[in-house]
């Protein structure tokens, strides 16, 4: 019984994930496929949120700090793990042409040259492979703070914001073509928003933010393909 339990939460959980936006577009492609996945900013749990979704994916994760909400188990899933700082723009210990996706969710917001970033990674992507970047966009600048980050200055490390436009011109320029970009409006997230809240009310925590990002358009993203 225990174990039946046990195999029914990892599988509400792997399903549950599904619904995230950088993975909604990942299994668009792929499926349930094997494929190699670079992951900018392998935190919180990064390598087992993507081996629940996909189990036959070869995890590399790159983060600045190795212990940045992980454990044993997370490390245990990666193939792989890269510790940079990504604004030094040397990735001379991740092999080139070697990836079929890459994710950056989160990220460039934190660089002060995030664009040089992307250019010195999109070699280690395959052509023909994906690219999925994601950040709080400009209208992120204009809505209210509040605890969890809803607006772009409530998180300090915040230093840079990027656009579609931006990304997209410099994609182009680097053999790359947007196949789709704009601002995150994940139905699922907005269809689970009152559940949350109500959530956050009943166990006593204050609200997050991030509850409120697909409903108000917090966030940006950009999906495209190299060629």
């Amino acid at each position: 019984m225990g174990r039946l339990l046990y195999i029914c939460a990892m599988n509400l959980k792997a399903f549950s994930s599904s619904f995230i936006n950088k993975f909604i577009y990942l299994k668009r492609v792929f499926g349930k496929n094997p494929f190699r996945l670079l992951d900018i900013g392998a935190g919180n749990h990064s390598a087992t949120k993507a081996k629940r979704v996909f189990p036959n994916c070869e995890y590399h994760g790159v983060d600045r700090e190795k212990d940045y909400n992980n454990t044993g188990e997370d490390f245990k899933l990666m193939d792989a793990f890269y510790e940079m700082d990504l604004t030094n723009l040397d990735f001379s210990n991740i092999p080139d042409d070697y990836f079929d996706a890459i994710l950056m969710v989160h990220v460039i917001e934190h660089l002060h040259n995030g664009d040089e970033v992307i250019k010195g990674l999109l070699p280690k992507l395959k052509t023909g492979g994906y690219l999925y970047l994601e950040y709080p966009g400009e209208k992120s600048t204009r809505l209210p703070s509040m605890e969890g980050t809803l607006n772009f200055k409530d998180d300090d490390t915040h230093v840079r914001v990027y656009s579609v436009k931006e990304l997209s011109a410099l994609l182009a320029a680097n053999n790359c073509k947007v196949l789709e970009g704009g601002i995150r409006r994940n139905i699922w997230f907005m269809m689970a928003m009152p559940l949350r809240i109500i959530k956050c009310w009943l166990s006593g925590k204050k609200l997050q933010g991030n509850i409120f990002w697909d409903v108000l358009g917090f966030a940006e993203f950009v999906w495209a393909k190299k060629f």
